[in-house]
């Protein structure tokens, strides 16, 4: 336990103290989204992917977070429709392109990108469409993972580009290659996960940074509260006509 604890905030820290210019940076792009473009703009997340789906529901409809979030919530790379399956779809060239067609994204639009390892198929042809169609993308991924990723790598699409090379700005989670970092005697394969650790505390961030920078520029943010907290429903409740019919997964 202490070791893995050891792992987390190591990597946590290693966030906190590199990408800090990256994430206010995107707590600006987020601000400027909502205000400059626009009340009540949209901040679309997807995370095509088995667990990097976990990511987009981590700061969608979430307690403390910004209400105007509209997580993409595809069923074909959920891990609800079978792992197997989602593996498979994330590794299908064109599906991306699909799911950001049929959200209709367009000019004006802000999207963010979220995947453990940048590379696969699904991933980096939403990144493409979207950059077609004049989203706006801010892509949340490993870099190294990415880079240290043979180019014929069964996962990759087929331009064999990364996320991070695509994107208008980009976070890096540091994710290791594989992903596991745990090392026991006995056992062959590294265990502990650490990317939906870093997935959530890099997007947490930046909902948080651009929730303080719409304060500071004098925009009160709408924020979602607790359903089972005391006046959570009738809190949020002030918010649902705006948005639902707009928010797909509302």
């Amino acid at each position: 336990m202490r070791t893995y604890a050891e792992q987390v905030t190591g990597l946590i820290g290693r966030i906190e103290t590199e990408e800090a210019d990256a994430i206010g940076a995107a707590a600006e792009l987020i601000a400027d989204h909502i205000t400059v473009r626009g009340a009540d703009r949209l901040i679309y997340v997807y995370g095509p992917g088995g667990h990097s789906n976990l990511a987009a529901q981590e700061v969608f409809f979430r307690a403390g977070g910004l209400v105007n979030v509209s997580a993409i919530l595809d069923e074909g790379t959920l891990l609800s429709g079978g792992a197997l399956r989602s593996m498979a779809i994330e590794r299908t060239p064109g599906y991306g392109r699909v799911v950001i067609e049929d959200n209709r994204l367009g000019a004006g639009d802000l999207l963010i990108l979220v995947n453990a390892y940048g590379i696969n198929a699904a991933l980096i042809d939403a990144a493409l469409t979207a950059r077609e169609r004049g989203v706006t993308v801010l892509g949340v991924s490993s870099r190294e993972h990415a880079d240290r990723t043979a180019p014929g790598h069964p996962a990759r699409h087929p331009t064999r580009q990364n996320l991070h090379d695509l994107v208008d700005l980009h976070i890096d989670t540091k994710v290791p290659v594989g992903d596991a970092v745990l090392e026991i005697e006995g056992v062959p394969e590294r265990v502990g996960a650490i990317s939906t650790f870093a997935n959530a505390y890099t997007l947490n961030c930046v909902m948080a940074a651009a929730i303080a920078e719409l304060a500071g520029r004098g925009t009160v943010p709408e924020i979602w509260r607790s359903g089972n907290a005391p006046g959570g429903d009738e809190r949020n409740a002030l918010f649902l006509d705006r948005f639902r019919g707009r928010v797909r997964w509302l």
